[in-house]
């Protein structure tokens, strides 16, 4: 496997031993080593990208528009990587918020425009290089626990973008028969009730490392609050529209009814693999609920459970 940077920041690291063998390496099935294709071939291009420089204002805009993460590069050159976790940790979610608190005294106006995006992506991400094999990329977010990597020339000039869903594409059909959901599914979940705050909720997402919080209510799961729906909600375009004042805790202290989803993937934990990547895919989602009859929560699988379930030889 080629040299990688070191991962710095802590928020999306999330690795699930459960397909990891003794040595703390994946044990892939053989089509996976057998499969075709390098990054030169898999990866998503051209990429959507912004400055170090970009306002953070300027970048929850183009990332609203249905883009989970941004490149951010110089004269064509990588430079970091910017996550809707990054956005959240920065709005309220993390260790960034002190410099909405201390620096701009809460005045949403001025973090939204003021800072920069350099201040709060990660600096050194995971990188893939385009002559790498589809094994290689696999290994690196299995063991790093990410979901998404820039794709690089050796000199670190940008070439594009693979991602866990580029990839459960590319190897849907190869999905396992006969594997339930209950046996590839996380349990127990991290969930949020409906009138829980939205600050709250991110508060939730960075300190757990997840992308999405399933919301309770009366026992059963009536909606799905993703990192995407953070961001949405705080899109300039949109958000200064439902706020009245300039202190960005008007909008931390809205709650998630007002921005979950109540359109939800859900399976049953007998459901076969199949079942499973077929509705994620179709309903272009990123997670699925695993529900008994009644919608009670048992489960959730999300594009990094179903990635390995699809590349691993064994599941237990």
């Amino acid at each position: 496997m080629a040299r990688t940077s070191s991962p710095s920041h802590k928020t999306r690291r999330r690795i699930d031993y459960r397909w990891l063998r003794s040595d703390g390496t994946p044990n892939f099935a053989d089509h996976i080593h057998k499969a075709p294709g390098d990054m030169e071939f898999l990866a998503k291009k051209p990429v959507v990208s912004v400055t170090p420089t970009t306002p953070v204002a300027k970048a929850i805009e183009i990332m609203s528009d249905n883009y989970r993460s941004l490149i951010v590069a110089s004269n064509d050159y990588l430079k970091g990587l910017l996550l809707a976790t990054h956005i959240i940790d920065y709005l309220g979610g993390g260790e960034h918020y002190k410099i909405i608190v201390n620096k701009y005294s809460y005045n949403i106006y001025m973090a939204f425009n003021k800072e920069n995006v350099e201040h709060i992506m990660e600096h050194k991400p995971i990188v893939a290089y385009v002559d790498e094999k589809l094994t290689d990329v696999l290994e690196k977010m299995v063991i790093y626990g990410i979901g998404l990597l820039p794709v690089v020339y050796h000199d670190n000039r940008v070439y594009g973008v693979v991602s866990e869903h580029d990839l459960i594409k590319y190897l849907r059909g190869i999905v396992k028969i006969g594997v339930e959901a209950s046996k590839i599914m996380s349990s127990p979940v991290i969930t949020i009730n409906s009138g829980s705050t939205i600050k709250s909720a991110m508060e939730k997402i960075i300190g757990n490392g997840f992308r999405r919080l399933p919301v309770i209510e009366d026992d059963q799961v009536i909606g799905i609050v993703t990192a995407m729906d953070i961001v949405k909600f705080f899109d300039p375009r949109v958000l200064f529209k439902k706020i009245v004042s300039s202190d960005i805790r008007e909008a931390l202290n809205k709650t998630v009814d007002e921005i979950m989803s109540k359109e939800l993937v859900t399976v049953h934990p007998n459901d076969d693999l199949s079942v499973v990547v077929n509705k994620m895919l179709d309903k272009n989602v990123s997670s699925a609920l695993v529900v008994d009859d009644n919608m009670r929560l048992l489960g959730i699988i999300t594009e990094r459970d179903v990635l390995y379930a699809l590349t691993v030889k064994e599941i237990k």
